[in-house]
């Protein structure tokens, strides 16, 4: 994208600013990326508080597993980072999309629905508050513009899924063109809602069996005052315009001065042991009055100054330490993050972007577990009578987090060691789970192999030879 604009815009005025703003904007996409890194990083696990061979264990790992929600929780926060707000989505349905396989008149295999989560697009929700409440929705709306082709023009329509307690409303409208909205030197086209069409669905009220709304909010960091959240950009807009605006300038020096004229006595300019310049040359006799510039004193080096300040003024901002990225840019430097070998000083120096992550946390957390929670509930109420399929109960899930964060495994166990005598702290499964990251089954499975390895290398031995009277 970068080289494609500058090839574009190399020749106009404007190629510096879009240039470097382009390299503001990516500054902060770094940081942006850093708090959603040390969230799902080192996978956290997720538990019903149950046995691992109950049923209700087993649908929380598929659940997760099948619907990627690490993956999904790391772009939810960056996204979040950047609009403030994000939203997940919990419905019950066949995963694979096979329309088109289907309006080309081709045989489908069919497929089971399952529970999905997924994000939404923050821009096409629109909730509706509760009476008296700055927090709890009464209804959320999904709505987005399609256009159909029919004929030799496209038609929009306005889709609207409305979410309340229990049930999903659909609606369907025509819309008509309204002019043109040029207010922010930008052409937006303006429709009017027209009459109400039919949505092409079997059934336009669906009942969820589900006593919660069924789209969950994830803000970035809220205030108490409203439901939308506070993205990670909007209180470092000014810094990023200035950075910008410092480094256009920097480049318009730079490149100013890059071929300076020149003076100096009258020189041949003939071909044959002429001298050349690259840039202008200005002759000047003894007589004469040598031609020179008004001079700021400062030149280039308050510039670089004040882009320091602006560029640890971003990471101060942003409670992200700048040696976090392996490299430093601002003048105070605040160390490269590898003086410390022990691990209380490394999460000490650590705390200003784990508060922040832990903030971040609160909402995803909340938003995840009524997500898996509802799938639940949804799998049970679609299945319901359903042969084959085995009921259960939901289960809130609890989710185990990580900071992320370099750990001192030796040293833990040195100081575990010290406080207990030697005793062991820690059982065989329990050490597995957290070293690797998995959950109970996972962990009973090497556990049977381990036990395998150490029957087949050693063997088994039948303690009734020792009972013999023999010598």
């Amino acid at each position: 994208m970068y080289d494609r604009a500058s090839a574009l815009l190399k020749d106009t005025p404007l190629a510096p600013q879009l240039r470097n703003l382009y390299i503001a904007v990516n500054v902060m996409d770094v940081l942006l990326t850093k708090p959603a890194d040390l969230l799902v990083a080192e996978p956290p696990t997720y538990e019903s508080g149950l046995a691992d061979a109950t049923p209700q264990q087993r649908a929380i790992n598929r659940i997760v597993e099948e619907n990627d929600v690490n993956q999904m929780l790391h772009e939810t926060t960056i996204g979040g980072g950047i609009r403030g707000d994000s939203w997940l989505k919990t419905y019950y349905a066949v995963r694979t999309d096979v329309s088109e396989v289907e309006a080309v008149g081709l045989a489908v295999d069919a497929q089971p629905p399952e529970p999905i989560i997924e994000a939404v697009d923050a821009s096409c929700v629109f909730p509706e508050l509760s009476r008296g409440s700055r927090k709890r929705f009464k209804a959320v709306n999904i709505a987005w513009v399609e256009w159909v082709d029919v004929g030799n023009e496209e038609i929009p329509y306005l889709n609207v899924e409305r979410h309340l307690p229990g049930y999903i409303v659909y609606e369907r409208y025509r819309l008509y063109e309204y002019g043109v909205d040029t207010s922010y030197d930008v052409p937006i086209s303006l429709y009017k809602i027209g009459d109400s069409v039919p949505t092409g669905r079997e059934v336009d009220v669906e009942k969820t069996g589900v006593p919660h709304i069924l789209v969950h909010h994830v803000p970035y960091k809220t205030v108490d005052d409203d439901w939308r959240g506070i993205s990670g950009i909007e209180k470092l807009e000014s810094v990023l315009a200035a950075i910008n605006d410092r480094l256009v300038q920097i480049d318009y020096i730079l490149w100013k001065h890059s071929d300076p004229p020149a003076y100096g006595p009258e020189l041949p300019t003939e071909a044959n042991g002429a001298v050349r310049f690259g840039g202008k040359y200005i002759p000047v006799e003894k007589s004469d009055v040598t031609p020179g510039y008004m001079e700021w004193t400062g030149q280039l080096t308050a510039a670089f100054k004040e882009l320091d300040i602006l560029l640890g003024l971003v990471y101060q901002i942003s409670e992200t330490p700048q040696w976090l990225f392996g490299t430093t840019l601002a003048e105070d430097k605040g160390g490269t993050g590898t003086s410390h070998s022990d691990g209380a000083a490394i999460k000490a120096r650590f705390m200003p972007i784990l508060s922040k992550v832990k903030r971040i946390r609160v909402h995803v957390d909340r938003a995840i577990r009524d997500a898996i929670w509802s799938a639940q509930i949804l799998e049970n109420y679609a299945n319901e009578g359903v042969d084959g399929f085995e009921p259960y109960e939901p289960v809130y899930p609890k989710v185990n987090w990580r900071d992320g964060i370099p750990r001192d495994e030796k040293a833990e166990a040195e100081i575990y060691a010290i406080r207990t005598g030697a005793k062991p702290t820690i059982d065989v499964a329990s050490a597995i789970k957290r070293m690797d990251g998995l959950d109970d089954e996972k962990a009973a499975q090497i556990i049977t192999r381990i036990d395998n390895d150490e029957a087949r290398v050693n063997g088994t031995v039948d303690s009734s030879i020792f009972n013999g009277g023999g010598a």
